[in-house]
């Protein structure tokens, strides 16, 4: 490929009968800011299309090609020099899907095993809940308006059980019951595991198959810190048939999908 080259330059060299080299040229061009002001003659043009249109093909001698200089090291290193982008291997890291995150998301059934009416807060319930542990959390939720006390107790339900714990006036809270809504928020409906599901068992979404390549949750510090729960609810809802799902893969246990009484096209959280 390099003697190829040569003889290029060489062959285009050639067809300029007489002429300077391509270097004095340039450095006559640079010393002379009005060079290019007169109009080229015939016979210029007619050189400067002969050097042009010269190709590899012309017949130049061996001992002239080799003659021709190398280019220098430093252009062809920086030429072969990788870009930022390739280095780096491909550019910048996509962002995770929702459909990703959801399975770093401890989500459960569980059944409420005794509801009572918030001491200090007039629209919060405090639940104890049985989500397949020792003992049964604690989780306060802001239902009093939607959802009447005796309908609460022994339930079951849809946890997010691995959010931060926080404090509620006092009770520590250590998950969320999972609800629809609809748009204006007048109704909410507890989201309802099958029948026949275990306290305890972890949800899934997409299809049957799909519950043994769950991954592993995440702690609930970074549930927090990595913002993976807001990153996943603005993608839940509920179909015509009040079905909850992620895009379109339905919540399931092992024994069907969940679901919610009555809220078509609602947002779950």
């Amino acid at each position: 490929m390099m003697a190829a080259a040569r003889m290029a330059f060489a062959s285009c060299a050639r067809l300029l009968p007489s002429s300077p080299s391509p270097l004095i040229l340039a450095r006559n061009r640079a010393a002379a800011g009005s060079f290019f002001t007169p109009p080229p003659s015939s016979a210029a043009r007619s050189n400067r299309s002969l050097a042009l249109f010269c190709s590899s093909s012309s017949s130049v001698s061996p001992s002239e090609a080799a003659a021709m200089p190398p280019p220098p090291q430093a252009a062809v290193e920086e030429a072969n020099k990788p870009t930022p982008a390739a280095a780096e291997g491909g550019g910048e890291k996509a962002e995770p899907t929702a459909e990703e995150l959801v399975g770093l998301l401890d989500i459960r059934v569980g059944r409420v095993v005794k509801a009572w009416r918030h001491p200090e807060a007039d629209t919060l319930y405090v639940e104890e809940v049985d989500v397949g542990e020792e003992e049964p959390r604690t989780i306060c939720s802001g239902l009093v308006n939607y959802i009447p006390l005796e309908q609460l107790q022994d339930s079951n339900v849809i946890v997010l059980a691995n959010l931060k714990p926080r404090n509620m006036r006092g009770i520590k809270s250590n998950g969320m019951l999972m609800a629809a809504s609809d748009a204006s928020h007048d109704n909410v409906e507890l989201l309802t595991p099958p029948e026949g599901s275990v306290p305890g068992e972890r949800v899934w979404f997409g299809s049957e198959d799909e519950k043994d390549r769950q991954s592993d949750p995440a702690s609930p510090n970074q549930v927090q810190k990595k913002k993976i729960w807001e990153s996943v609810q603005p993608h839940l809802r509920t179909t015509d048939n009040c079905v909850a799902v992620l895009g379109e893969h339905p919540m399931r246990t092992s024994t069907g999908t969940v679901f919610c009484k009555s809220l078509q096209g609602a947002r779950v959280s």
